[in-house]
């Protein structure tokens, strides 16, 4: 019995020493940190044409820049996997963000994050992040409701929700938009894109 149980342990140690690599599990991060975000858009569709991807941003005050914009992106160790493009949109005007949100869906750019904070060029603005994966097909309509009042939000985005509307990100901040308001945005799949064709669902 001895001697089975060290035979056992003496494979699982080979069998651990032998196992592939645990590459697969492994992630590579990125920290990017701009006060523009012509600046910052481009740090990231560098970072994307090396297989990078957004994971998180976050507006506000750093001990190195002032006003800035972070953003975390990830990729696995791997030369071969997916190219990714960003936009950030950028503004202080709701009809202004809702007609680059729907351009930008309308190209398959897919909601990934969105945060208040004061850029270098446009005071307090909402920022939001886009992605789209190269080869992507499917494109989005984009719906950003704007109140100061909760209670108008909710019924805001209940309405939105029975049109299909899929909730995406919400911020809550004084923004140039109208003061203290909070700010959210929806989206939901209406197109098919291909060889730059839209076709309606």
């Amino acid at each position: 019995m001895l001697i089975m149980i060290c035979v056992l342990l003496l494979g699982l140690f080979v069998g651990t020493d032998n196992a592939p690599s645990s590459t697969n599990g492994q992630v590579e991060y990125r920290t990017l940190a701009a006060n523009k975000t012509s600046t910052m858009e481009k740090e990231m569709n560098q970072a994307g044409a090396e297989g990078f991807r957004f994971e998180g941003v976050m507006g506000g005050e750093t001990a190195g820049g002032g006003a800035e914009a972070v953003v975390i992106m990830s990729r696995k160790p791997s030369t071969d996997g997916p190219r990714y493009t960003f936009k950030l949109l950028a503004t202080n005007r709701t009809s202004t963000m809702q007609k680059e949100l729907s351009a930008a869906g309308e190209s398959g750019f897919l909601y990934k994050g969105q945060t208040v904070y004061s850029s270098a060029f446009g005071g307090r603005e909402v920022v939001v992040i886009l992605e789209r994966q190269d080869g992507a097909e499917t494109a989005y309509e984009y719906k950003l409701l704007a109140t100061t009042l909760t209670s108008t939000m909710q019924k805001e985005l209940n309405e939105a929700g029975r049109a299909g509307f899929l909730f995406c990100g919400v911020t809550l901040a004084k923004t140039a938009f109208g003061g203290d308001e909070v700010v959210s945005i929806l989206r939901r799949e209406v197109a098919f894109v291909n060889s730059g064709t839209t076709i309606l669902r």
